[in-house]
């Protein structure tokens, strides 16, 4: 099963992923939405749209802009709407079975 942990706590588990460009996207109902606060924070893709930063905070650790998702992604994106990506110190691991987009 596909999960991200930080600082020792699991804060993402999947039964499936979406990987896109070798990153794995997990649903939002699989993240601990409360481990992640909005940055303003905004990177642009021409295929994806505009992705939303988070930083990840467990318990006295945080890493700013660890997590991100593209809430209103372009047409071709749509089936990752709203979902989280990790990086910066979040390890996902178990995603070998992730749909490969």
């Amino acid at each position: 099963m596909p999960t991200a942990t930080f600082n020792g706590e699991v804060i993402a588990d999947a039964e499936d992923v979406i990987t896109i460009e070798g990153v794995a996207y997990f649903p939002p109902e699989s993240v601990r939405l409360d481990c992640l606060e909005e940055t303003a924070t905004r990177t642009g893709c021409p295929w994806r749209g505009i992705a939303t930063y988070y930083t990840v905070r467990v318990g006295d650790r945080e890493e700013r802009d660890a997590a991100w998702r593209y809430l209103e992604p372009k047409r071709k994106a749509r089936r990752i709407a709203g979902w989280v990506a990790f990086w910066k110190g979040v390890e996902v691991q178990g995603v070998e079975g992730g749909l490969v987009e």
